[in-house]
């Protein structure tokens, strides 16, 4: 296994050395289709090349946090198929700084380089940008983040292993309903960003649903720090619950200013919430937020237990809900590498797309009709400073 972590100015040189017909690609290279397949089938399955994979994450800039997670879960998912043996990875992550015209120039270089498969970008709003030169190039994603909606719409090479909003804020909306007897609510959320708007959208269908009046709907930009005014004018409403979709830098100061100024009532986040951050930087704010999740530590299925034994031994601390999905990301790769023992293109689109109750971290999984993740939602609450199931 080789794990390459550039920087920016790296991922520009290469670039520039492919323009200039270089056949170094800084990684390696790409195998061709026919040293790309193997020999037997599951765990007997043995490929001589290295599969090369691209991994695009925000490790800088406002996502950084969610990046540095998933790289986490990566690498070690990346150490273990090697322990492994049989297929190794070429793992090359690369830094796409929070910005999508990075990851455009990310994904552009990796499908010139060769690679079997993207995984990533971390956002959904970088997804929307740059999956459909992979789906041009015909090159898989696996959006192991991504939870807007329409991104696997791009194209038949598109797939995620996280849950949509769509699929878990119903869920969060019903349980909070039931649990705090929800009639009213006030909705914040940034209304630049497509990860974030598509949640606002989830949570609005959600709330009619369940028969919640929305009584205001409050937009703000993601780069927003200072929530006091938006807040008390929320507080006004005297609302039942807050409701926000936002980003975990967005969120951090949300949740702490509204309980400084003494909003007492349940705070419901969306996916970005989901970021031990939470309850490390607002503290004693955070007790009380209501969360939908795709993955709970708590789980006890044997993978999740595991993978919460080697993640702490590793790296000294526990996993989040990115290091969780990364890590089952390039698992399910392998998977999909395995069942027909072929790395090509083609072979990874195919396999991945077949992917049914394979036993994962985030509880039995499968890749539905539309390419997205099928396993059971949950829905948590900070509870003495970490997340638990609301029950």
């Amino acid at each position: 296994m080789r794990v390459h972590l550039h920087t920016a100015v790296a991922a520009a040189a290469a670039l520039v050395l492919t323009a200039c017909g270089s056949g170094d690609t800084g990684g390696g290279g790409s195998a061709a289709s026919g040293e790309l397949s193997g020999e037997g089938t599951g765990d007997s399955c043995t490929i001589e090349a290295e599969v090369p994979v691209g991994a695009v994450l925000s490790l800088t800039g406002a996502a950084a946090s969610y990046g540095e997670s998933q790289q986490r879960g990566l690498e070690l998912a990346a150490a273990q198929l090697a322990e492994k043996g049989g297929v190794t990875y070429d793992l090359r992550i690369e830094d796409d700084q929070t910005d999508p015209r990075q990851g455009i120039t990310l994904f552009d270089q990796f499908v010139t380089d060769g690679v079997s498969l993207i995984i990533g970008p971390t956002l959904s709003n970088a997804a929307v940008q740059a999956d459909p030169i992979a789906q041009e190039a015909g090159v898989p994603v696996l959006g192991i983040s991504n939870t807007a909606a329409g991104v696997t719409e791009i194209g038949d090479y598109i797939f995620r292993n996280s849950l949509t909003e769509q699929a878990v804020i119903p869920q969060t909306i019903a349980k909070a309903t039931e649990e705090f007897g929800l009639q009213d609510v006030v909705v914040m959320y940034s209304n630049d960003d497509a990860f974030t708007e598509s949640g606002y959208e989830a949570f609005s269908a959600a709330l009619e649903a369940e028969g919640v009046t929305v009584s205001e709907t409050i937009t703000f930009s993601k780069a927003d720090t200072d929530f006091r005014a938006l807040l008390t004018q929320a507080q006004q409403s005297d609302p039942d619950a807050i409701v926000v979709s936002a980003l975990i830098e967005a969120a951090i100061p949300l949740v702490t200013q509204a309980r400084e100024l003494g909003i007492e009532v349940p705070i419901i986040g969306g996916n970005g919430f989901n970021n031990p951050r939470l309850m490390a930087d607002a503290g004693q704010a955070a007790e009380g937020v209501v969360v939908g999740a795709a993955w709970n530590s708590a789980s006890d299925n044997p993978e999740n237990t595991a993978f919460l034994a080697d993640y702490e031994a590793e790296y000294g601390a526990q996993p989040d809900q990115f290091a969780a999905q990364a890590y089952t990301g390039l698992m399910l790769v392998d998977q999909a590498v395995r069942a027909n023992c072929a790395a090509d293109r083609e072979s990874i689109k195919a396999a991945l797309g077949e992917l049914q109750d394979v036993p994962t971290v985030l509880g039995q999984f499968s890749i539905d009709e539309n390419r997205d993740a099928e396993h059971p939602a949950v829905v948590q609450v900070v509870r003495d400073g970490s997340f638990a199931v609301l029950e």
